[in-house]
C-alpha cells in the first residue's frame, strides 16, 4: 500500500480518535483501550512500511497520548529514573534532532557576532558583561592571574550557585517558547554573542590559551546543555507555529511535553559543569595534558549522549 492511500483511508479515523484522547474522562475505558490497540496496529504498519515519514512520527505521538490516557495513575518503578536519562530522553533527542541542529547553528551564529563585534570594537564586552567584571578581569590580568574569578569563594558555595544559575538559565532559554521559537532564539543568541565577546577578549589580551583551558573544562558541558535546552525551547515554538496535522493547542502541547523531557535531561550534566566549575576550573596550575583529557572526556559524552546514542536507540526501537 502507498502512503498516501494509508493515510487517505485512515486520516478521519485518527482524527476522531484525537478527540477520544481529549475527552478520555468522559469516553468510556473500553472504547480508549480499542482505540488505543487500533493505533498501535497502524502504527507497527507504518514503522514497518514507512519508518521516516512524518505519519510515523504522527501515530507516534498519537499512540503515546493514548498510553497516557490509559495508564494515568500507573506507579512507576524506580527503575524509570534510569530509564527516563538511558532511554526516553535520548529517543526525545531523535525526534527532536533538528531542532537541536538548528538550535546550534543559532548559537555558532551568535558567538559569530560576538567575536565579530568585539574585534571591531574593543570595549564591546563591557556593554555585554559590565564594567566591574570586566575591571576585575584586567586587574587580575596584571596580576598574572587571569582566571583569578574562578577562585574566589568556598567551593561549595559556589557549586550551589553556580548550578542552580545554569538550571535557572536552561529552563529560562525552555520557557521562552512560550513566546514561539523567537523567544528561544534570542536567548540563544544573548548567550552566543557573550560567549564569544569573552573569549575575543582574552584574545585581545594575550591569555587566549589559558582562558580556553579554564572555560572550556567546564564549559564544554554547560554550553552544550544550554544548545540542549534551546532545543528544548523550539520545540514547545515550533508547536505553536507548525501545528501540522494537530491543531495548534494539541501541536503546542506535544511540543512542551517533548521539550520538557528535554530540558529536564540536561539538570545532571549541569550539576557535573557546576562540580567542575567549582572544585577543578579555579587550579590553574594543573598540567594543560589533565586539563585538555577532562574536556576531551566532556565532548565524548556529549556526541554520544546526544548524538549516536539517540540514533541507536531509534535503529532498536524500529527493529523490536
Amino acid at each position: 500500500m502507498k502512503e498516501v492511500t494509508f493515510i487517505r483511508q485512515n486520516i478521519d479515523k485518527w482524527r476522531g480518535y484525537e478527540a477520544v484522547v481529549e475527552a478520555s474522562q468522559t469516553v468510556s475505558p473500553a472504547d480508549v483501550a480499542d482505540a488505543y490497540i487500533d493505533v498501535t496496529s497502524d502504527l507497527s504498519f507504518a514503522q514497518t512500511h514507512f519508518p521516516r515519514s512524518r505519519i510515523t512520527l504522527y501515530l507516534n505521538n498519537l499512540a503515546s497520548a493514548f498510553h497516557q490516557a490509559v495508564y494515568p495513575n500507573r506507579r512507576e518503578r524506580w527503575s524509570r529514573l534510569l530509564t527516563f536519562w538511558t532511554q526516553e530522553v535520548p529517543q526525545t533527542m531523535w525526534e527532536g534532532r533538528r531542532l537541536l541542529l538548528w538550535s546550534l547553528l543559532i548559537f555558532v551564529g551568535s558567538v559569530a557576532i560576538g567575536v565579530v563585534s568585539q574585534w571591531l570594537d574593543p570595549d564591546f564586552c563591557r556593554l555585554i558583561m559590565g564594567n566591574g567584571y570586566v575591571d576585575m578581569t584586567l586587574e587580575n590580568i596584571e596580576r598574572g592571574k587571569p582566571m583569578g574569578v574562578y577562585g574566589n569563594g568556598p567551593e561549595s558555595q559556589m557549586f550551589f550557585a553556580i548550578t542552580m544559575n545554569n538550571i535557572y538559565v536552561a529552563f529560562i532559554i525552555f520557557a521562552m517558547g512560550l513566546l514561539t521559537s523567537l523567544g528561544t532564539g534570542f536567548y540563544l543568541l544573548q548567550n552566543g554573542i557573550m560567549l564569544g565577546s569573552f573569549q575575543t577578549f582574552f584574545l585581545q589580551q594575550g591569555v587566549l590559551g589559558e582562558s580556553m583551558l579554564a572555560v572550556w573544562l567546564h564549559g564544554t558541558l554547560e554550553i552544550s546543555a544550554i544548545i540542549v535546552a534551546g532545543a528544548a525551547g523550539l520545540s514547545m515554538g515550533n508547536g505553536w507555529l507548525f501545528p501540522g496535522t494537530y491543531s495548534r493547542m494539541q501541536s503546542f502541547r506535544l511540543g512542551a511535553r517533548r521539550g520538557l523531557k528535554i530540558v529536564v535531561g540536561t539538570v545532571p550534566i549541569f550539576c557535573v559543569a557546576g562540580f567542575i566549575e567549582s572544585f577543578m576550573t579555579r587550579h590553574t596550575e594543573w598540567p594543560d595534558a589533565l586539563r585538555l583529557f577532562i574536556i576531551g572526556c566532556s565532548l565524548c559524552f556529549v556526541i554520544y549522549y546526544y548524538v549516536l546514542l539517540p540514533r541507536r536507540r531509534n535503529t532498536e526501537k524500529l527493529k523490536s
